[in-house]
């Protein structure tokens, strides 16, 4: 069952440094109106960094989880003026392990919670890794962490961040289907 609507009112009720707040009223193909709220997010890019031994990975504080170490991917909000989200990743990679790299591949883009944000988050594949200078950036409490691939199963089973999950999910079914 498919729906087609138009939105016909929207407004914001909040406007914050990472995200706003959006309020709308949206009329479907029957006539039916609903009005809902969602996040306007610019989007994010994460990145699945492997050297064919190790998966380069980052534990920082989330505090909106009240996570102090929570497990991800290289990863960066869409938040610099025209900049593509390989750029971002390029960016990102370099900032938050201090990396760039030879080979980049899109593996995915995917809502992040598409009930209630418009967040695209685009995970890219990055291989041919050699150190890179990067700027990091203040405020933040980044711990930069080399995981084994042969242990990519138990570092899987320890992730609980999403864009984590699903591209190291992804790198495993690659990395099998090369066996």
């Amino acid at each position: 069952m498919s729906s087609r609507f138009e939105r016909t009112d929207s407004h914001v009720v909040f406007e914050g440094a990472i995200f706003d707040v959006h309020e709308g009223t949206f009329r479907h193909e029957d006539g039916e109106e609903v009005t809902r709220q969602w996040v306007e997010h610019p989007g994010a890019v994460g990145v699945v960094a492997h050297d064919d031994t190790h998966v380069w990975l980052v534990r920082q504080p989330r505090e909106a989880t009240g996570d102090a170490d929570l497990l991800e991917l290289p990863a960066g909000k869409l938040d610099e003026e025209g900049e593509t989200p390989l750029e971002c990743g390029r960016r990102e990679l370099a900032e938050e392990i201090g990396k760039a790299a030879d080979h980049w591949e899109h593996l995915t883009t995917y809502y992040s919670s598409a009930g209630f944000t418009n967040e695209e988050c685009h995970v890219f594949l990055a291989t041919g890794l050699r150190d890179a200078p990067g700027h990091a950036v203040e405020g933040e409490r980044i711990d930069v962490e080399a995981h084994p691939l042969a242990e990519l199963d138990a570092t899987i089973a320890g992730c609980r961040d999403a864009k984590t999950l699903i591209g190291l999910l992804l790198l495993r079914d690659r990395l099998r289907a090369t066996r």
